[in-house]
């Protein structure tokens, strides 16, 4: 044979079959895209001097890791559409006289068009789309961007071989097809017989357990370091279960639809139920995968969206003022009152020195340990290793009540044996409260609102215990006693850098008024500061779930494009049949209707309540990135899944076009 033959014949299949491989090829070159970009950014020198760039690029880096291995699996499946579709014509040439090995020469060559044609539509657009995807992460983050147009070697060189790889892959599991298929399995592939489906209780049962075992988690758990190690536990299950109950659990459900004789016996159901049976069985897989990509989808974009959004509310949460200083003291003498007032007046003489006002001034001592809580007594000694995780573990924060009568404007005494108590995520039942071997409190009172919350981690349950008397060390805790000093100061810019490295000048090792008062540690940070790392980190996790939500969206419109061809070349010879036999085309309509709305609503019915049982979970993951405005995240949850809902609503009109024409037009062929 010619030099020049199989890539003809490979291009002339692809022709021939443009239907299915343009969305594919479409598809590919999105991926290919998304990763140049990704691997651009990562390598970007506007990402690398940015505040925080060191993480945005880890997020990058994890981002690119996610989008080549969801590629690989991805391609993979959808291939097995294309190779479903193909086999009995390549079992039509391997009749007519051509050779396995032959066939084989022709898949190399398709594959091979296929990976040229998507890399280069691929890496052009993404060289294309770099800067303005640069651009729009420099504007997300707020920070400023050079205009410099380059391509990235390394971005192309490992988007050419990491899809170069996955495409080797693909071709060798159709080459194991081919291979190992005789031509006549090949030639009736697409008409062979099926056994009338069945309903497994068991495995139907099994999936709702462990979809219920999975909802279960994530609606009791309270610690937020808890959720991170149960999150991906509850994600597993959740898979699983779902692809249980879409694949045993749906035929099931059309069984029970066939005994209602009023539902079952009308011309717009009796053939689709019946044809959904079938299709549950053999196409199960395919609707839970488009339910957790759909789900996938609406978690990402939903959480880092509430992120990006509520990200001052995090700052101001974390940051109680413009400038927080904290001075550290190792003794219970080197923190008298006497000592602490020249210690604010040298502070207050040195801000005023700089031309600056104090404004809002926030200060309060405290001491704080992490503990082990069991029933009324913490213990802050524990020999055995503590865990963040441990459902048992709080955070201790001990604040003297002068401090907090003058932060609340209230007059609160204490007795000596007596203590308030102020709690964060978890529910406090007793009257009384032991710290280690020492004395027991009573608690006269729970309160209900605490003025310094961001002091508290967010990521474990917190106990704040307001003592008669700080100095006092019967407590048990033997940490250094902080005291904090924090203060607006309005506009002046300029001065807020000299101010800083003034403070450093006086309070770290070698300053003036550290050897004064006793002062063995010192730690300042300023909100501006604070806010350019804010907005690179929450910028940046909104921008990959932008890339990722992208991405799996292209995969769930792909998969339901694929579904709805297959499924109408198969349907067409059924439909056809009901026509001959009295089925009016307004009928065989609804029954497609019918057929595709409850076919193809169910994962997004499921991903909804996937997405419902998922938000107390992600709550209390946002808790650690200092997040907690339920209001917020509730908002874009809903607004999340809305715009999703209409994107998912348009593709269903599109492809349930692309499905009746399939089944309409080949009827019509078949009838001339």
């Amino acid at each position: 044979m010619k030099a020049g033959f199989y890539p003809k014949l490979a291009f002339l299949g692809i022709r021939k079959n443009k239907i299915m491989y343009l969305p594919y090829i479409l598809t590919c070159a999105g991926m290919v895209m998304m990763h140049y970009i990704i691997i651009f950014l990562q390598h970007s020198d506007t990402v690398t001097h940015l505040s925080g760039g060191v993480t945005l690029q880890e997020m990058l880096k994890f981002g690119g890791s996610v989008i080549s291995i969801f590629s690989c699996v991805f391609l993979f499946y959808t291939n097995s559409f294309l190779m479903k579709r193909r086999r009995k014509e390549f079992g039509l040439y391997n009749i007519l006289g051509m050779g396995k090995t032959n066939i084989v020469k022709m898949l190399f060559w398709e594959y091979f068009i296929i990976y040229v044609i998507s890399m280069a539509a691929g890496l052009i657009s993404g060289i294309i789309i770099s800067k303005l995807a640069e651009l729009g992460l420099i504007n997300i983050i707020q920070t400023k961007l050079n205009y410099n147009l380059y391509i990235s070697v390394s971005a192309v060189i490992r988007s050419i071989t990491i899809f170069g790889l996955i495409f080797v892959l693909l071709f060798l599991n159709s080459l194991r097809q081919v291979k190992f298929t005789s031509a006549v399995m090949l030639l009736k592939s697409e008409s062979v017989g099926e056994k009338p489906p069945k309903g497994n209780w068991f495995i139907g049962i099994l999936g709702v357990v462990l979809l219920g075992v999975a909802y279960y988690l994530a609606l009791t758990i309270k610690n937020p370091m808890q959720a991170l190690e149960v999150f991906f536990i509850a994600v597993i299950l959740v898979i699983i279960g779902t692809y249980l109950i879409m694949i045993a659990g749906s035929v099931l459900v059309c069984r029970l639809l066939q005994k209602k004789k009023g539902y079952y016996y009308k011309p717009a159901h009796f053939v689709s139920v019946s044809q959904m049976a079938y299709r549950m069985k053999r196409n199960g897989a395919g609707l839970a995968s488009i339910c957790i990509l759909a789900t996938m989808v609406l978690i990402i974009i939903s959480s880092t969206l509430c992120m990006f959004v509520g990200e001052e509310d995090s700052l101001n949460f974390r940051y109680k003022r413009e400038f927080n200083m904290r001075f550290g003291f190792d003794s219970r003498d080197s923190i008298s009152d006497m000592r602490i007032d020249g210690l604010k007046k040298d502070i207050k003489s040195n801000i005023e020195k700089q031309g600056i006002s104090a404004l809002d001034v926030l200060e309060y001592r405290h001491t704080s340990a992490a503990g082990i809580l069991k029933e009324d007594t913490v213990n802050t000694k524990s020999e055995e290793n503590f865990n963040y995780a441990s459902s048992y573990a709080v955070e201790l924060f001990f604040m003297d009540i002068s401090d907090y009568n003058r932060m609340s404007g209230v007059n609160e005494v204490l007795e000596a044996d007596e203590v308030l108590l102020y709690t964060n995520m978890i529910e406090y039942r007793y009257n009384t409260i032991k710290f280690n071997d020492g004395d027991t409190y009573k608690i006269k009172k729970q309160i209900d609102k605490f003025a310094v919350k961001s002091d508290m981690s967010m990521i474990i349950p917190g106990i704040v215990v307001i003592v008669p008397d700080l100095n006092n060390n019967v407590y048990g805790v033997d940490n250094y006693i902080l005291y904090n000093y924090c203060f607006n100061i309005g506009d002046g810019g300029a001065a807020k850098a000299k101010m800083k490295s003034k403070f450093a000048d006086m309070f770290t090792d070698g300053g003036s008024l550290r050897d004064a008062y006793d002062i063995v540690s010192f730690y300042y940070e300023d909100r501006e500061e604070g806010r350019e790392s804010f907005y690179s980190l929450y910028g940046g996790l909104f921008y990959m779930g932008i890339i990722l939500s992208m991405v799996f969206i292209f995969a769930t419109v792909l998969i339901i494009y694929y579904k709805q061809i297959s499924e109408g070349y198969e349907d067409c010879l059924r439909f056809g049949i009901m026509k001959k036999v009295g089925m009016t085309g307004r009928e065989i309509r609804k029954s497609i209707n019918s057929q595709l709305l409850m076919v193809f609503f169910m994962p997004l019915a499921f991903a909804a309540v996937h997405l419902i049982f998922a938000f107390p979970i992600i709550r209390k993951l946002l808790l650690m990135f200092n997040l907690n405005n339920v209001p917020l995240f509730v908002a874009t949850t809903i607004i999340s899944f809305l715009v999703f809902g209409i994107f998912y609503i348009l593709t269903y009109r599109i492809t349930s076009n692309v499905y009746y024409n399939i089944v309409n037009g080949n009827n019509e062929k078949q009838e001339m």
